[in-house]
């Protein structure tokens, strides 16, 4: 499976970084910045959710995703596109078996501003019905809003991502989505580079009032190189303390590598 190969990528990487010339162990403030979904830089996440035990169900999921962020100025003001590619999505395929294909793109373009020390972005989603099987995606065109708010600390990171769409285009016999997640951010700055994570995604189906809420306790390590890239490993398990419907998560595992590339002085 994917998370393993990036659970052994991250293994590799705390191990022999100090032998491929990283920098100097991060502050503080570089942690932050690594962690923190609203930092203006070129971000490429290579991120892997794998669900090794649902509710009611024999199966598992899985979904390699490919996630990015492009700061722009369309149109004059500054702002933050993230995009989000299930590249490799497996899932029950009501068979007792399991199909893997493509899932859906999502687009959240963002408007970021600061309120003294807190950092906020809002605007509005988009997902593209790219999924390459039915099990893999919903088939449906999607609209919605996302929003952020930030709030650095010196010991690190508190804040949340909420975002909220619903299907407006699409075949019919496809089921209406009207969907919520939440995102808490509560980053615990460690010595030398690593750090403390929980950012399990709490979804909410309101269609059909199914939801799920896991709880995440996981463990990162951030590097700077000498030319200012970030380079970030971690993994997360994260447990399901309450959910409605069957298919959610017991357990999963979120593991991933995000780099940030610098783009120029301000």
């Amino acid at each position: 499976m994917r998370v393993h190969a990036i659970c052994k990528l991250c293994a590799i990487l705390a191990c022999l970084g100090p032998a491929v010339g990283f920098a100097q162990a991060p502050s503080s403030a570089d942690l932050n910045a690594a962690n923190n979904p609203l930092t203006p830089k070129i971000t490429i996440n290579f991120h892997d959710y794998w669900a090794s035990r649902l509710y009611d169900s024999d199966d598992y999921t899985n979904q390699f995703l490919l996630r990015g962020l492009v700061p722009h100025r369309l149109g004059g003001a500054p702002q933050l596109l993230r995009f989000t590619m299930p590249a490799v999505v497996t899932v029950p395929d009501g068979t007792s078996g399991t199909t893997t294909g493509t899932g859906d793109l999502n687009l959240l373009n963002l408007f970021p501003f600061k309120a003294g020390p807190v950092e906020f972005a809002v605007g509005p989603q988009l997902t593209i019905p790219t999924a390459s099987r039915p099990q893999t995606g919903t088939g449906l065109w999607q609209g919605g809003l996302g929003a952020v708010a930030i709030a650095p600390q010196a010991w690190g990171i508190l804040g949340g991502l909420l975002t909220w769409q619903h299907s407006f285009a699409g075949p019919s016999d496809r089921p209406t989505q009207n969907n919520l997640t939440f995102q808490p951010f509560f980053i615990y700055n460690l010595p030398e580079g690593w750090y403390f994570r929980s950012t399990a995604i709490w979804a909410f189906n309101l269609e059909t009032n199914d939801y799920a809420i896991p709880l995440g306790a996981g463990i990162g390590k951030v590097w700077v190189l000498a030319g200012g890239t970030t380079v970030n490993v971690f993994a997360e398990p994260q447990w399901t303390v309450a959910h409605e419907g069957a298919g959610q998560p017991k357990f999963q595992l979120f593991a991933g590598v995000n780099l940030q590339f610098p783009i120029g002085k301000k």
